[in-house]
């Protein structure tokens, strides 16, 4: 690109007060149309020159200008964390960047996983026998683990497949008789003790103390304990 074209392209436009992007050169609205078509995806800085059709000093001066006036971000994608990847302010990393939920900051988030998962399986041994979603009840009505009802059945499959629990069908019967019939439920594995079997990463963390007190306060689709339950049976 020749001088006089770059100079062309750092002209100012006329502000418009009512537009969040007023008083942006025109390079920097070429820049932003590219980085918010994107959408929740982002832009490898390579891609945003390609397409901008800018010089490459132009497009950098650009991004970090946006940066500065809160325009785009820099996002971390987990598949290329050595490139630069921006995206505009009003869209949230998508899955395929982040890693999704079980990420924090672009790394696997173990110890929230050994947390999450060494409670699901005190909680399901205290419980005798669980869905996910009595399980995500009482994390969430305990306050004991921060998490989604989505991260509750993930590590549960997760912990079926390592032979940890088992997955049942309620019958409605017996311990089954406060869970709808045919409802997808869990058992702790024969021979299983929390804190023991096999384990998928990391070692044991802490596990907050308090889960097995007031043991009767229990989600609606737990099974009634024998009157004379022990809340200190299971620690």
């Amino acid at each position: 690109m020749s001088r006089s074209s770059e100079a062309a392209a750092m002209k100012r436009k006329r502000p418009n007060m009512d537009s969040p992007t007023q008083g942006l050169v025109d390079a920097e609205r070429i820049v932003l149309d590219v980085v918010r078509s994107k959408k929740n995806l982002g832009v490898w800085v390579a891609e945003v020159k390609k397409e901008a059709n800018l010089a490459p000093t132009i497009v950098d001066k650009s991004l970090t200008s946006l940066v500065k006036k809160k325009l785009i971000k820099q996002v971390v994608n987990i598949q290329n964390k050595g490139r630069k990847h921006y995206m505009a302010v009003e869209f949230e990393p998508s899955e395929d960047l982040t890693g999704g939920a079980w990420y924090s900051e672009g790394k696997l988030d173990k110890e929230f996983i050994t947390v999450l998962r060494d409670t699901c399986l005190k909680v399901i041994e205290m419980m005798k026998v669980a869905t996910a979603e009595g399980i995500h009840d009482f994390l969430k009505k305990r306050k004991v683990v921060e998490c989604t009802s989505q991260q509750v059945a993930e590590i549960l499959n997760s912990m079926v497949l390592d032979n940890a629990i088992i997955e049942v069908k309620s019958t409605g019967l017996g311990e089954y008789h406060s869970i709808a019939v045919g409802s997808v439920c869990y058992r702790s594995a024969s021979g299983a003790a929390f804190g023991t079997g096999p384990k998928t990463i990391g070692q044991m963390a802490s596990i907050p103390c308090d889960l097995s007190d007031d043991a009767t306060d229990q989600p609606s689709d737990a099974p009634e304990e024998p009157s004379d339950y022990n809340s200190d049976a299971t620690d």
